[in-house]
């Protein structure tokens, strides 16, 4: 049956934005990895244009949603689930970051802005530096793919997902009218959510946790490279700057669970605001132990633990938020989208990358 009404083609620009986004960041991540391996300039130079090549595919993919949700194309599953046209139009944004794609797109829209800046600014750091991100990239733009891989589910597409053939839909009525598309309306953003803070506070956390990667990737570098005091000072304004926007969010979320959801006080007993918490908590550490190390000198170690368990903790925050596994015990938790096996093999490796790294470093240092 033909469904004239469809708007499919902005369907498939999104989605190959995103297949452009997820293969330019693995490019990216190879190529300065062998950079970095080789010294290698010309590997330098397919790292930056891949790079940017896919900040010009996020940033595609940003606008295409948004182009989606703003016209109210509600044959698009992701479109009718977070939007109506009973809605305020000045909750728009809420309606882009309120599902899991739309706030991993935030959140890798954030990383692609730290990362353009960064090569402006970053230098003899480029390789390893960006290499970090990029492959801090590679996973998050997995999650939004949304193909098959045997009977594996790879991320969930919202510019594939028809409301007509998500399971749930797909035996209706209505959809033996090819002219569905006049006689729906989406199911719209939740009541609860329909609030200012709703509109500033998920970017602003999600700029956070985007900052967390900056000092992570410094500290990285500094395993790679084995100049375990240099990276400290061009991580340290970073880190800072980090402390100050996912401190500033998590104060915003306070706000809004107070006023809008009716907590009766701050929301201490919550899960999800706690993991948030806690990655703000070990980067005022890091941050900390990087002034005194450059006054005073500090155990390496430490500081190499507090500034990489920092990202890993915003990474398990991603966790327990996107994988439902606080479906029942957190207002903040979305429901799980198949994507927890991803979710779980992103924090295991950077997890185990930091692990391997120091191991490796101080095995050397034995050595010598």
């Amino acid at each position: 049956m033909q469904y004239p009404g469809e708007h499919l083609q902005i369907g498939n620009i999104g989605n190959i934005f995103t297949v452009l986004a997820f293969a330019f960041s693995m490019l990216s991540a190879i190529s300065y990895f062998l950079a970095n391996q080789r010294n290698d300039e010309s590997y330098l130079r397919i790292g930056r244009i891949a790079f940017l090549a896919h900040a010009f595919s996020v940033i595609g993919m940003v606008g295409t949603l948004f182009t989606m949700i703003f016209n109210q194309y509600f044959e698009y599953h992701y479109v009718w689930q977070h939007s109506n046209t009973d809605m305020p139009i000045k909750y728009i944004f809420s309606c882009f970051w309120e599902g899991v794609e739309g706030s991993f797109m935030i959140w890798m829209f954030w990383h692609v802005i730290l990362g353009l800046l960064l090569l402006r600014s970053v230098r003899q750091w480029e390789a390893p530096v960006m290499s970090v991100i990029s492959s801090v990239q590679f996973f998050m733009v997995s999650m939004l793919l949304g193909v098959y891989i045997f009977d594996y589910k790879l991320g969930s597409n919202p510019f594939t997902m028809l409301l007509r053939e998500h399971i749930d839909f797909s035996n209706l009525p209505i959809f033996q009218n090819p002219n569905y598309t006049d006689a729906i309306d989406g199911r719209g953003l939740n009541p609860l959510l329909q609030n200012y803070w709703m509109v500033i506070h998920p970017p602003l956390v999600l700029f956070g946790y985007a900052t967390a990667v900056v000092p992570f990737a410094y500290a990285i570098a500094g395993l790679i490279k084995k100049k375990h005091i240099e990276w400290v000072k061009p991580a340290l304004p970073w880190t800072f700057f980090s402390i100050a926007i996912l401190g500033i969010g998590v104060l915003m979320g306070g706000a809004w669970a107070y006023e809008s959801l009716s907590f009766g006080g701050f929301w201490a007993w919550d899960p999800v605001e706690n993991a948030s918490l806690v990655p703000w908590l070990t980067l005022v550490g890091a941050g900390h132990l990087m002034l005194i190390q450059r006054k005073k000198g500090v155990s390496v170690v430490t500081l190499y633990f507090m500034t990489t368990i920092s990202f890993c903790l915003v990474q398990y925050a991603s966790f327990l938020t996107k994988s439902g596994v606080l479906g029942e015990t957190s207002v903040h938790s979305f429901t799980d989208l198949g994507m927890t096996g991803q979710l779980a093999i992103s924090l295991l490796f950077f997890v185990g990358l930091s692990i391997f790294l120091k191991k490796l470093q101080i095995f050397s240092k034995a050595r010598t």
